[in-house]
């Protein structure tokens, strides 16, 4: 199953306004045994977006696994993203302050207590991609992972691990 293949349920999400609840609980997605976590943010969130469509089409859904993992700080410095937004990563951490601000309030309480986000970005194994790639790639989150390199560019607050949704082959 491909992120195209899903293009009936993300047209029924977004012409009837299909709330989570409904949308996770559809047919389409019963082979998919993803936590409710990814689920929201992969494809509830970003799933209709055609260039994330077009980042991740090539994977099979299925043949994802996905495990919580705590992750160094600086592995998140050279991780890309998606071809489609390419440079964001980069752009969020100019001015990490700004997109923390942007957030409920919640968020920089958090960032400022605990130099972490309060809920883990979605990474994959590059190799879902490529089998000749290698290390771990943003899928979703990317502001967050823009705010954590700006801030340890800028010597702020900084947790030395994180913790992030990975999906394995």
């Amino acid at each position: 199953m491909k992120l195209s293949d899903l293009s009936p349920l993300m047209a029924r999400r977004q012409d009837g306004g299909l709330s989570y609840d409904a949308f996770r609980a559809d047919a389409a997605l019963a082979s998919l045994a993803w936590p409710d976590d990814v689920l929201q943010q992969f494809l509830f969130d970003h799933g209709d977006n055609a260039a994330f469509v077009h980042d991740y089409d090539s994977i099979d859904l299925r043949e994802i696994t996905w495990r919580q993992e705590t992750i160094p700080a600086a592995d998140f410095n050279g991780m890309p993203t998606g071809a489609s937004d390419a440079g964001c990563l980069e752009s969020y951490a100019k001015n990490p302050e700004h997109w923390v601000k942007v957030r409920r309030p919640e968020v920089g309480r958090y960032w400022d207590e605990h130099g972490t986000w309060l809920r883990p970005p979605i990474l994959i194994d590059r190799r879902l991609l490529d089998p000749s790639y290698s290390g771990l790639q943003v899928v979703e989150g990317r502001t967050r992972v823009g705010v954590l390199r700006g801030r340890l560019h800028e010597g702020l607050n900084v947790a030395s691990h994180h913790r992030a949704w990975v999906g394995y082959a």
